[in-house]
């Protein structure tokens, strides 16, 4: 709407281009549209293609994430957005990348994590008496850092 304001005003493609930081061509395009039909012709016509999937399958999906790779078939329980599109193709009977995949999870608000590869045996009380008691033990007094203690030397104050 800016532009169709500037060009009213008949301000030069190049200038609008500049301070819309858009190309000259699209400019030349907005010019073209405004001056057949007028303002309305540079109104938002809304996204370019429509959403893989609707809000409603989306809450599908979330429940079907929700259950975990294992459930699905895969060996291990870490998603990939390798995986969560071939559910999406097995589940929907749709096709996407996988970059179409990731732009999907971050509209709805999901990000991308890389899990900490812990075993599901592991006990986190035992662990911290390890680190606690065992650790310093194996570690040694050469390793442990004293206050004051450093690898430079001072300089000389010659």
């Amino acid at each position: 709407m800016e532009a169709a304001e500037r060009f009213r005003r008949g301000d030069e493609n190049t200038v609008i281009a500049r301070d819309l930081r858009v190309s000259v061509w699209s400019v030349q395009r907005w010019r073209r549209a405004w001056s057949q039909d007028g303002p309305r012709a540079l109104a938002s016509k809304g996204p370019a293609s429509l959403p893989l999937l609707s809000d409603e399958l989306f809450a599908v999906l979330e429940r079907e994430l929700d259950k975990g790779p294992v459930a699905h078939g895969w060996p291990e329980q870490t998603w990939t957005l390798s995986r969560i599109r071939t559910l999406i193709g097995r589940r929907f009977h749709k096709r996407c990348t996988v970059q179409g995949v990731a732009a999907l999870l971050k509209r709805h608000g999901w990000s991308c994590q890389v899990p900490a590869r812990r075993a599901i045996e592991r006990d986190e009380n035992l662990v911290a008496g390890w680190m606690k008691e065992t650790w310093p033990q194996v570690e040694g007094p050469w390793r442990r850092s004293t206050s004051g203690s450093s690898s430079r030397t001072k300089p000389d104050s010659r």
